[in-house]
């Protein structure tokens, strides 16, 4: 026997030992952890929830869109007669009143002009008067047969001319007395000035392309939005009613609401876009309005009285759709599929699968399970009845906004 067949017969007994062992140990750990991993008893999971009762009140039918706010008027001061700019009688940014003297130009050439159509207007009117009285005249001499027929339709045909001539003057003068006028230029409407684009001493010509300055009346104010199509008809049913349907505008600085009245329903629908043009007007005392902004709009149509009403942090999404969770009467989690007709500030209005009354879960959702015990740690306030006043009930049981 070599000595490599010896080293071999000496190694195999202690391998054939260590195998059994080995075998021995990954069998007793498979066992532990089998015990380790046994599943847990459905419905003995407790977990914390926050709850409020669903409960009825009433809910507001809503429009909500973003709007851009414009001036109730926007006019471009223009001058009406050409020359020297020589004075300007209000400061960038003032608030001006309609009729207000904003800018002077030169007067001299204008007064001129207006005496100078006066002096013709008297002499044109003493020789007007004087050929009515050779046409008087004429018509009793000829009626005497001193003078010939002819002789009086002259002198009255002069007289009838001359009347005709002074009305022309009088037109000058209208003319003349409108050019000096306008030589001082007025506000026309109320309102406040942008950037002065023209200043003293330039030259300026009537209907210049460049304006003296823009005038935006900003009290009211209006702000556009734009509404689906689908929302035509309920804009337009409770709009005739003959009270103003309230808007409310958020400014996007502070958030703080605006209310105003809807004044403006567009006569079309824009084929590009299937929305229909709104205008809300709004008092904007206070100046938190202003050309240019962008900001979320409400419109109220109508109030549902006798609505369901859950915050609307409490509906989630399934692959089922929507649902809330609820405890039960056993302090046991359930699911339950909910219909929601509409939300409004932070509330939702629940159309069926949920009665007032019930205990919704607020807080705490991700851990819940169906059948899960829910700790109960804080009960959330109930929601509450919306600002809005009551009204009178239609016959869809909504009553109108105030």
């Amino acid at each position: 026997m070599t000595s490599n067949s010896l080293r071999s017969a000496r190694v195999r007994p202690a391998s054939l030992l260590v195998a059994p062992v080995r075998a021995t140990l990954v069998f007793t750990t498979f066992l532990l952890a089998a015990a380790c991993t046994k599943p847990a008893t459905p419905g003995k999971t407790t977990v914390p929830v926050t709850v409020t009762l669903a409960e009825l009140g009433d809910a507001p039918y809503q429009v909500t869109a973003n709007g851009i706010v414009e001036p109730l008027q926007s006019v471009a001061v223009q001058s009406q007669v050409g020359g020297v700019l020589t004075a300007v009688k209000f400061k960038e940014g003032d608030e001006v009143q309609a009729g207000q003297i904003l800018f002077e130009i030169d007067p001299i050439p204008y007064r001129a002009a207006l005496q100078q159509a006066q002096a013709v207007l008297a002499r044109d009117q003493a020789q007007s008067a004087n050929a009515q009285r050779d046409a008087d005249r004429y018509a009793a001499l000829a009626q005497r047969d001193f003078v010939t027929r002819s002789q009086a339709d002259q002198a009255m045909s002069n007289a009838t001319a001359l009347k005709a001539v002074l009305d022309a003057d009088k037109a000058s003068v209208a003319t003349a007395q409108f050019n000096l006028d306008n030589a001082s230029i007025r506000a026309p409407v109320s309102g406040k000035t942008g950037a002065l684009l023209v200043r003293q001493g330039n030259l300026v010509r009537s209907n210049a392309t460049t304006a003296l300055v823009q005038i935006n009346q900003i009290h009211p104010i209006l702000v556009r939005f734009a509404v689906p199509e689908k929302e035509l008809q309920l804009v337009q049913q409770y709009s005739r009613s003959g009270a103003a349907l309230r808007a409310t505008a958020r400014p996007a600085h502070d958030g703080v609401p605006v209310v105003g009245a809807l004044s403006f329903v567009d006569n079309g629908v824009d084929t590009t876009t299937g929305t229909v043009t709104l205008k809300a007007r709004f008092p904007n005392d206070d100046n938190r309005l202003w050309p240019g902004q962008f900001m979320p709009v409400t419109l109220d149509l109508f109030v549902q009285a006798g609505a369901v009403l859950v915050p609307s942090v409490a509906v989630q999404t399934g692959q089922d759709g929507l649902f809330v969770w609820i405890v039960d009467d056993a302090g046991k989690a359930q699911l339950r599929l909910v219909k929601v007709a509409r939300a409004f500030g932070e509330k939702s209005v629940i159309a069926s699968g949920l009665s007032a009354g019930e205990r919704v879960v607020v807080d705490g959702q991700s851990r819940l399970t169906v059948g899960a015990t829910a700790d109960i740690k804080t009960v959330g306030a109930a929601t509450k009845a919306p600002a809005a006043g009551a009204g009178k009930v239609d016959g869809r049981g909504a009553r109108k906004a105030p």
